[in-house]
């Protein structure tokens, strides 16, 4: 599957268009996490928990928008973004979406 951010594959044409596919998910913090992000902020430096965490996320969504496309007989997905948002405190949700396409 070719996953990008742009609007088309350079080198490809588009013969078929499934349109938009998703994929999101909802985390929670974690209290260990929670917890070392507290100390961090003292002292300042990376977050890594989060940045694990985030890094989880982002591929559970491709993972799912990606799924959603094969089903639908695509090859590609084009103009890819992300989202995030708040759901409640402690825990966001990480969405992405694209258009899903089949190029030649």
């Amino acid at each position: 599957m070719i996953v990008t951010t742009i609007e088309s594959i350079p080198g490809s044409v588009i013969e078929e268009h499934y349109g938009l596919v998703a994929g999101n998910t909802v985390r929670a913090k974690h209290i260990g996490r929670d917890l070392a992000a507290s100390l961090k902020n003292i002292v300042g430096g990376e977050l890594k928990g989060y940045t694990e965490l985030l890094k989880e996320s982002r591929n559970e969504a491709m993972q799912r928008m990606i799924d959603q496309a094969q089903k639908l007989g695509a090859n590609a997905i084009v103009n890819v973004r992300f989202s995030t948002s708040n759901i409640t405190q402690g825990a966001s949700e990480l969405y992405v979406y694209g258009t899903a396409v089949k190029v030649r």
